[in-house]
């Protein structure tokens, strides 16, 4: 009996023990979980998503190409989204976003059909943008075809360097500047080619972001 006795108390003791070892871990857990919720810190967020903050005296911005003929363009400009799909002021052809070169603010936005309308109005709305806009333009569906060697003339003069080769259903984007003497660092060209192709008809989306130097006096 004595025996039985000591065997019954051993095991409520080890069951004792490792029941408060089990209820220990668990708490022990779930402090560490409710600590480490409480001091993580989250990524910082720099203005259009870009990857990292820009310089004084510059505008963030982040743009992207329309995919195939599905998704529209974006462009985004000191985390003002000024053109979309979700805003619905994008469309077929090339998408234009007008920048004031000193505020960083939107000044207008229009695109213009390259397949089935005409070259003429874009002519006469780069001709008439202000020194010192910054320029931004993104492909969708096809920004090609009915561009004529004027209308890719004063596109170049704006700081492109692709626009001469833009061929049919290219994706491309840019930005560049009314009156800009040197040729711009942000663009980015992808060539319709149907073996590299992402989409049937449509190579992948571009995507490009960075920092504009503002206008000074």
């Amino acid at each position: 009996m004595r025996i039985a006795g000591a065997a019954k108390l051993v095991v409520a003791v080890a069951v004792f023990l490792l029941t408060f070892y089990v209820i220990s871990q668990v708490f022990e857990i779930k402090m560490d979980a409710n600590l480490g919720n409480l001091f993580a810190t989250k990524p910082p967020r720099y203005k259009c998503g870009t990857i990292k903050a820009c310089p004084e005296k510059h505008f963030a911005f982040k743009m992207a190409s329309g995919a195939a003929n599905v998704v529209g363009p974006k462009i985004c400009v000191e985390d003002n989204v000024l053109m979309s799909g979700v805003k619905n002021n994008v469309g077929r052809g090339i998408n234009i976003a007008l920048v004031n070169g000193k505020t960083g603010g939107g000044v207008d936005t229009k695109f213009f059909d390259m397949w089935g309308g005409d070259v003429a109005p874009l002519i006469e709305f780069i001709k008439a943008i202000p020194d010192g806009t910054i320029v931004l333009m993104a492909t969708y569906d096809d920004g090609a075809t009915k561009l004529n060697e004027e209308a890719r003339k004063l596109i170049s003069e704006l700081g492109s360097t692709s626009v001469i080769n833009l061929g049919f259903r290219d994706n491309w984007v840019f930005c560049g500047g009314k009156g800009i003497k040197t040729k711009s660092p942000f663009e980015q060209h992808i060539k319709n080619n149907k073996d590299t192709n992402k989409y049937e008809g449509w190579p992948e989306v571009v995507e490009m972001e960075g920092c504009i130097p503002q206008k000074q006096d």
